[in-house]
């Protein structure tokens, strides 16, 4: 893909867009909650990866974390930007301190969405039978044909990776697969 892209050829941006439009544009609007921004954030998000398709680092991870990881750094740079706008206009607004919890909790939601669309099916459905529809893990093997040890073992796996979404990396430092920023 990254070479096909970096080649210029435009089937290659419309397979990439067509496979990630839909994370990246859900990524946005969970850190931006704003329809238009989120709209104008998958824009920019694929503008960049046209413009730039050798700052993909396979070495790195996958196209689709780094895709995620341009996605969050630039809607957490709007909500930045869109805060302190609204601070200088209306005089009022965040505190330094509130941007940043609200930076933080909006890009651990965001991370956890991302963590959820990308775990294995089999994950996904033991914890959405016992998040959504609130069945515990005997009901969920049941509903899944799976023992209750293998319904745990979905659960707790399931429940560590979304752990991980309000684990932050060591200051100054990417977490691993994300490659460059925009």
């Amino acid at each position: 893909m990254q070479q096909r892209l970096a080649r210029g050829e435009a089937a290659a941006l419309g397979e990439l867009y067509d496979r990630f439009a839909s994370l990246v544009h859900s990524l946005a609007h969970r850190v931006l909650s704003d329809e238009a921004a989120a709209d104008q954030i998958t824009r920019e998000v694929f503008g960049y990866v046209w413009e730039n398709p050798d700052a993909y680092d396979p070495k790195q991870g996958s196209m689709r974390s780094w895709v995620a990881k341009l996605t969050q750094r630039q809607a957490v740079q709007r909500l930045r930007q869109d805060e302190a706008s609204s601070y200088a206009e209306n005089g009022g607004g965040c505190s330094t301190e509130e941007l940043e919890l609200k930076v933080r909790r909006a890009s651990a939601a965001a991370r956890a969405d991302y963590i959820v669309t990308s775990m294995p099916a089999p994950l996904r459905a033991a914890l959405e039978l016992a998040y959504f529809q609130r069945r515990d893990y005997r009901q969920a093997a049941a509903d899944l044909s799976i023992t209750e040890d293998e319904a745990r073992r979905r659960l707790r796996l399931g429940l560590q990776l979304l752990s991980s979404a309000i684990t932050r990396p060591p200051e100054g430092a990417a977490p691993p697969g994300y490659g460059r920023a925009l």
